[in-house]
């Protein structure tokens, strides 16, 4: 089973890749699937989750087959093979 990762803007600079395939050997949630991406790439965590909450929605739209996470299940929402995440970077400011 393949899911593909892109990743946009400065997330890009961090993972030093546009896009990762990950294979897996059933379909899993995207909190798990983070939580891999994260493991296998350090410099992602820092640009990506919220210190503060440990969520990383706050600093990130995510994406998945072209739909974003709220109107599916958020962190729970589950990912098959032949699915696209992908995660743009959210700047706060004011």
């Amino acid at each position: 089973m393949a899911i593909t990762v892109r990743f946009i803007g400065s997330l890009r600079a961090a993972v030093k890749k546009s896009e990762l395939s990950l294979a897996a050997k059933k379909p899993l949630s995207l909190k798990r699937l983070m939580e891999t991406v994260i493991k296998k790439n350090p410099n992602l965590e820092r640009a990506l989750i919220s210190p503060e909450l440990n969520d990383p929605r706050l600093n990130a739209l995510m994406l998945v087959n072209g739909k974003e996470i709220s109107v599916l299940k958020g962190m729970n929402t589950v990912l098959k093979d032949g699915d696209e995440l992908v995660i743009v970077p959210v700047v706060h400011g004011g």
